[in-house]
């Protein structure tokens, strides 16, 4: 069974609340150990994290004997991995010699003895994944909690002053044009084929290589028409996208008899149940790409934005446009964040398929709920793109001041309520949440790089996580350092009044 972390050190073993962490270097990973640190040396911290980890993952596994990676580890190894923006295989490399990193996972010597400690790559992978979002975002309010405790002063309720904006995490996917997206389609199609061959008897199934050959040939030819363009492109494009789909229009004939025949043999081999509903979802796809490639270039109709699809690999992939000049078009989902004044992000979603004034009143539920009984909600931004009146209006019930420009030219009332000194200050302030965005996004959202909806929003979370883990330990990096200059001011004092 998991432990929480190892409590019984080694002989040669340096505690995590004695490791020596560079106080003075500017690089990211100093800052989110010491917050890891922190969190690590706190009991009553420690106590609330170790338990959301322990429910997420020890609570339906049985006692086998298998000791597996401690709670803690796997925890210090996925917030690394998001804050450096790094692959697993960097964080492989990074977990078995980065000393400083070691030492807060636990497993750091003194040197006397040898290291035996070795973290190996599907180890990393198979347990960093084992978190969902809830927890993360669970682990992620005590942290804040957690900051806001420090900044608090005595006997004062701490007031909140919160900026909301939107951005777009992008997908870890190549440009979507309808010719490509039809050879991905072929492509998996074919490598069903090459793995199904030998289980059903099909004719025509074994030559499946020159089936391949010839339709790459002919969309590459294709591809490098739409590209270049050039003298009579049009008249080009057309001649060879026909043979193109030609050659397609047998492929979807073979995939449809061995879906056909898989279907008539599950009973007897129910573990080719999910390799069949694969083939039919890519089935479906081929199908659908070789009618979307028809009518756009052949009968030259426009497609609708709502039958089109961006990823045959993520279905969800939205094209968003958020009024810039580069990227103009960005392929991913919104991201909805919210900071105080400290720069911790207290609240995050994803929002799929969803516009930016959709989110505004499930936030000031979700906010007044968590927050009534511990601070004082005073003021919140927004930009353009979250007004509606009736946002407006919800706000201003939960919030003392509620900043929310809105779109087009304002009525003498809004213009009066826009020269106030205390909207003033607060739409000026608003800006801040750009620079916590571009954070973010070096820190590792600006793509993300895991599979599915589910992974998507998991990454999302991790990025926020790893964050506000970031901005504690500078916070906890700053008190460490006012403390000092004060010890030093008090033994300059003594010497003073010795001489």
């Amino acid at each position: 069974m998991r432990k929480e972390f190892e409590a019984q050190l080694q002989l040669d073993s340096i505690p995590i609340g004695e490791v020596e962490i560079d106080m003075r270097s500017r690089h990211e990973l100093p800052q989110l150990l010491a917050g890891l640190q922190h969190i690590f040396t706190n009991e009553a911290l420690r106590t609330a994290v170790l338990k959301v980890l322990s429910e997420a993952i020890l609570s339906e596994k049985k006692a086998t004997g298998r000791l597996g990676m401690s709670l803690w580890e796997l925890f210090v190894l996925g917030c690394c991995r998001l804050n450096l923006n790094i692959d697993y295989d960097n964080l492989h490399d990074l977990s078995n010699n980065h000393h400083s990193l070691r030492g807060i996972l636990g497993v750091a010597t003194r040197g006397y003895l040898p290291n035996v400690k070795h973290y190996c790559l599907q180890t990393i992978k198979d347990n960093v994944g084992l978190l969902t979002e809830d927890n993360l975002n669970e682990i992620n309010k005590i942290i804040v909690n957690e900051g806001h405790q420090l900044k608090k002063k005595e006997g004062k309720i701490l007031e909140l002053n919160l900026k909301a904006d939107s951005f777009v995490v992008e997908r870890h996917i190549h440009f979507p044009t309808d010719i490509r997206l039809l050879w991905d389609c072929v492509h998996k199609c074919i490598g069903f084929i090459k793995l199904l061959k030998s289980v059903v008897d099909i004719s025509g199934l074994r030559n499946y290589k020159s089936i391949r050959k010839k339709i790459k040939r002919l969309y590459t030819l294709t591809a490098r028409i739409h590209k270049r363009k050039g003298n009579n492109y049009i008249k080009r494009l057309q001649d060879s996208t026909e043979e193109y789909l030609a050659a397609t229009y047998p492929l979807l004939k073979k995939v449809n008899d061995l879906v056909e025949a898989l279907s008539e043999i599950i009973d007897s081999k129910p573990h080719l149940a999910t390799k069949l509903e694969s083939l039919k979802y890519y089935r479906d796809m081929l199908k659908k790409h070789i009618d979307l490639v028809d009518r756009r270039i052949l009968q030259g109709e426009q497609i609708p934005h709502s039958e089109k699809v961006f990823s045959i690999f993520e279905p969800e992939t939205e094209w968003l446009k958020k009024g810039k000049v580069h990227p103009n078009v960005e392929l991913g989902h919104n991201v909805l964040i919210v900071t105080d004044q400290f720069h911790f992000i207290v609240y995050h979603k994803v929002a799929v398929k969803e516009q930016d004034k959709d989110l505004v009143i499930p936030l000031g539920k979700e906010l007044q709920e968590r927050f009534k009984e511990k601070c004082k909600l005073y003021s919140i931004s927004f930009d353009k793109g979250f007004w509606l009146k009736s946002n407006k209006e919800a706000m201003e019930k939960i919030f003392d001041i509620v900043v929310m420009p809105k779109k087009g030219k304002p009525t003498i009332a809004e213009k009066e309520a826009y020269q106030a000194d205390n909207y003033k200050t607060y739409k000026r302030k608003h800006s801040a949440v750009e620079s916590n965005i571009n954070e973010l996004e070096q820190g590792g959202l600006d793509k993300v790089a895991d599979k599915g909806l589910d992974g998507f929003k998991k990454y999302v979370a991790w990025g926020v996580l790893a964050y506000n883990l970031k901005r504690l330990g500078r916070l906890c990096m700053e008190q460490q350092k006012a403390k000092a200059k004060k010890l030093q001011k008090a033994k300059k004092r003594k010497l003073k009044k010795a001489s």
